[in-house]
């Protein structure tokens, strides 16, 4: 999502200085000094057109039971944080998004924002009471842009949700399949996480495994 112009080794997220991490036959992974941030060496991250023919390999079934079970994960605690009109947008969500038919389903209408599918710029220029990008993050090229204004798109007592798998230590990444994926670049740990909740004043809580909830408070 959206090519970064950052130099090869320069953190996406925060632009300090990054260490070499790890390393694979399809490329080499750096690790920031600053917010832990993981990515994938910058010459290696796919062009657009190389994103949209790998999402369109995609075959998720907005009716299919497991994969409504995964995304329940972030619908059930969402559901008990936000109010009855609450207003949300689901980023990210792909060609045939899910997690917006199940809230709405549930009561909550959510509008949509894909840059590949659905490329509703009015979306984006609007605020919301809440808004998720499930699996999202660690496709996006630019996360120093797209992360903070996500987060400046919610409304006091909002909740952004991002869920994501997270990086635990370099010896399981180095044995972790979610890195293989071409269009996986950036990978975020709880230290990450944490960093960006001190950066944006914000309440984070952990409401399930790679559910990741930041809160705005109302002051």
């Amino acid at each position: 999502m959206l090519l970064s112009t950052t130099e090869n080794s320069q953190c996406p997220l925060c632009s300090a200085v990054s260490n070499d991490f790890a390393s694979d036959k399809r490329r080499d992974y750096f690790r920031c000094t600053r917010c832990s941030l993981v990515f994938a060496d910058q010459k290696s991250w796919p062009t657009p057109e190389q994103e949209r023919s790998e999402y369109e390999l995609h075959k998720n079934n907005a009716f299919e039971p497991g994969y409504r079970k995964f995304l329940s994960r972030v619908a059930e605690p969402l559901k008990d944080r936000i109010s009855l009109d609450a207003k949300g947008l689901d980023f990210g969500c792909g060609p045939g998004p899910t997690l917006s038919l199940m809230m709405a389903e549930a009561g909550w209408p959510m509008a949509l924002y894909d840059p590949f599918f659905h490329p509703d710029q009015s979306a984006l220029e609007k605020t919301y009471d809440f808004i998720t990008a499930t699996e999202v993050i660690e496709h996006i090229h630019q996360p120093d842009v797209w992360l903070p204004k996500l987060w400046g798109m919610i409304r006091p007592d909002g909740t952004l949700v991002f869920m994501t798998k997270m990086v635990i230590d370099q010896e399981a990444f180095c044995r972790w399949h979610y890195k293989n994926d071409p269009t996986h670049v950036c990978f975020y740990s709880i230290e990450t996480f944490q960093y960006l909740a001190e950066q944006w004043q914000a309440v984070l809580s952990f409401e399930a495994r790679d559910v990741i909830f930041f809160y705005k408070s109302i002051h």
